[in-house]
């Protein structure tokens, strides 16, 4: 969660949406995320007293994402990172994402 607001403005104008999981319901990056005319799609924690409203049917859209890095991490050289390079690493993941889509 540290990393987000960082991971947030290197990808500006990239994205409509942002999907993501309780854990990443914070006002910080709700803020950084709205700055970028972009939809939050966050539940909100069980702590907050007020829960913030999100679209449930594109979250659940998550559910692709999370099934196919549960399918890429069945290739032990992607789930292990054995590559050194950035570049070397999506190159192996999107040889296998398409293997995936193929089989």
């Amino acid at each position: 969660m540290t990393m987000a607001p960082a991971l947030i403005e290197a990808a500006r104008g990239r994205f409509d949406a942002l999907i993501a999981n309780r854990g990443y319901d914070s006002n910080a990056i709700r803020a950084a995320v709205q700055a970028q005319n972009a939809e939050v799609v966050i539940p909100s924690t069980r702590s907050r007293k007020t829960a913030i409203p999100y679209d449930r049917y594109v979250y659940r859209s998550r559910n692709l994402v999370e099934r196919l890095w549960c399918r890429l991490k069945d290739w032990r050289r992607i789930a292990t990172r054995y590559d050194k390079l950035a570049a070397n690493y999506m190159a192996r993941v999107f040889l296998a994402a398409a293997i995936i889509f193929w089989c």
